[in-house]
């Protein structure tokens, strides 16, 4: 069971209610950006593996060469302070995962885990989501060497996906396949039954607005309502969820 944060407050939370690991990501609200070295330090101080989101804007996952340079400068720094893996991916224009970054962000991962004197693991993120054909992106990940891959199987959620999961864990032995996207702990048992190995649940709850005064909003976002948010890690959730997988044993 894995658990998205947004810093070692979630962390902590995640740890208490029986997580196994937790992905760390900045701007959750945008669907999780990189994180900065002091966050991952933080969060990897709390215990639990950290699983570091490497990933340099929000928006599509078609990365330019600046880009992948980018992020594979932020792997390497991601893994310096203290990650257990990172979680990567990159589309080309016509929607199949591009091997050539691929294997420059997975061989940086390796060579900053040989300098740290420990294994690094990887992982496919939701990128293959938005891939042209979710099961060949899978495959091809396997064969660059991926640890595990985190998939809704192409669908707005997991659950909604639940026949191409089923496909891509029976693609993939070896792989540990995850699902993610709108996950429940209600949903863990028929997840479980694809043939994935894990599940992945933000588990989030807003926070209370602690702001004094008028709120300008700053950004995208359509309403102050919108604006004026951020979520944290809800205890609840978490242990309901754990309640779940230990159910499945």
């Amino acid at each position: 069971m894995e658990i998205a944060v947004t810093g070692a407050a979630g962390a902590r939370v995640a740890r208490d209610g029986g997580a196994d690991r937790v992905e760390l990501c900045s701007a959750l609200e945008l669907g999780g950006v990189t994180p900065s070295e002091s966050a991952v330090a933080a969060t990897a101080a709390v215990g639990l593996p950290v699983q570091v989101l490497v990933r340099c804007r929000p928006g599509d996952f078609v990365h330019d060469d600046e880009e992948v340079a980018l992020m594979t400068a932020e792997v390497r720094a991601a893994v310096g302070a203290g990650a257990a893996g990172v979680v990567v991916g990159v589309l080309d224009a016509d929607g199949a995962l591009h091997a050539g970054a691929m294997r420059r962000l997975i061989g940086a991962a390796r060579e900053a885990g040989a300098a740290a004197g420990r294994p690094v693991e990887i992982t496919l993120h939701r990128a293959i989501d938005q891939a042209a054909d979710p099961v060949a992106a899978a495959v091809l990940a396997a064969s660059l060497g991926v640890t595990r891959i985190l998939t809704s199987g192409g669908a707005p959620s997991a659950a909604g996906g639940a026949a191409t999961l089923r496909a891509i864990a029976a693609a993939v032995p070896g792989v540990e396949v995850m699902a993610g996207g709108g996950v429940s702990p209600d949903e863990v048992a028929a997840l479980a039954a694809t043939g994935i190995g894990a599940v992945h649940l933000s588990a989030k709850r807003p926070a209370p607005a602690r702001h004094a005064g008028t709120w300008v909003p700053m950004g995208v976002a359509a309403t102050a309502a919108d604006a004026d948010r951020h979520f944290v890690t809800s205890p609840e959730v978490v242990a309901a969820a754990r309640r779940a997988v230990d159910a499945l044993a």
